[in-house]
């Protein structure tokens, strides 16, 4: 588990918290008496998780000042920056790859979720898929549904085209092997969702059913609702 890193997806512009983030990344919003970021990473350290490379964008040099070689939270954290233009969230991983092994995690930076993250990789492990994506039975509550997942088995995901057997959402934390992130153009902006949907459509993207909601900072809607799930946790 502790050699296994993850690929935090933490550059985008974060234009809907604006005026909140005109002067910080979105990461370092603080809720519950600390930057989002520490309680990610606090979340990521108690499941075992010791390694993470942190793909930045706007103002991410500010999240590098933050958190340092992470020590002192018992993890090793490396960086990767977008450069001159946004990569968007596949082309940041791809211009990660030489920090991430043959096989890592990736999850979206302005996301809380707390799941078992040992059960996850464990199921991963026992398959010969491409790529893992844990999924939300969700029925377009939180936002809209994009995957069809049936008898544990992920049938269908499509970010852009929505099915009325869409019942369940991507939940923010995935699985890739080498071999799937080297499908990612190079130094090219990418969406991940294309590389989810072409792994799907091959059979190549396993599902694993989650069933703890997520709390994301999007919107300064969703961004009351998880600092009030992190106050009451605190």
């Amino acid at each position: 588990m502790e050699d296994v890193p993850v690929a935090l997806l933490a550059g985008g512009l974060a234009t809907r918290l604006r005026p909140i983030t005109q002067a910080i990344p979105k990461a370092l919003v603080e809720l519950a008496g600390k930057p989002f970021i520490d309680h990610q990473l606090a979340l990521l350290h108690r499941n075992g998780i010791r390694k993470v490379v942190m793909c930045l964008g706007y103002l991410g040099e500010m999240v590098e000042e933050h958190l340092g070689d992470g020590s002192r939270l018992g993890m090793e954290l490396k960086y990767s920056y977008d450069g001159e233009k946004l990569m968007g969230t596949g082309g940041a991983i791809r211009r990660a790859a030489h920090l991430l092994g043959d096989v890592f995690w990736i999850m979206y930076g302005d996301s809380y979720m707390d799941i078992n993250y040992p059960a996850v990789l464990a199921d991963f492990a026992s398959r010969d898929a491409l790529g893992l994506m844990t999924v939300l039975r969700n029925n377009n509550q939180w936002d809209r549904s994009n995957v069809v997942f049936r008898g544990g088995e992920l049938i269908r995901y499509d970010k852009r085209t929505q099915a009325a057997e869409m019942n369940y959402i991507d939940y923010g934390v995935g699985l890739l092997r080498r071999e799937a992130l080297e499908r990612i153009p190079a130094d090219q902006p990418y969406d991940l969702a294309d590389l989810y949907g072409e792994l799907s459509r091959e059979g190549q993207l396993a599902g694993h059913e989650v069933f703890t909601r997520f709390y994301e900072i999007g919107t300064p809607e969703s961004l009351e609702e998880a600092r009030r799930y992190l106050e009451s946790k605190a």
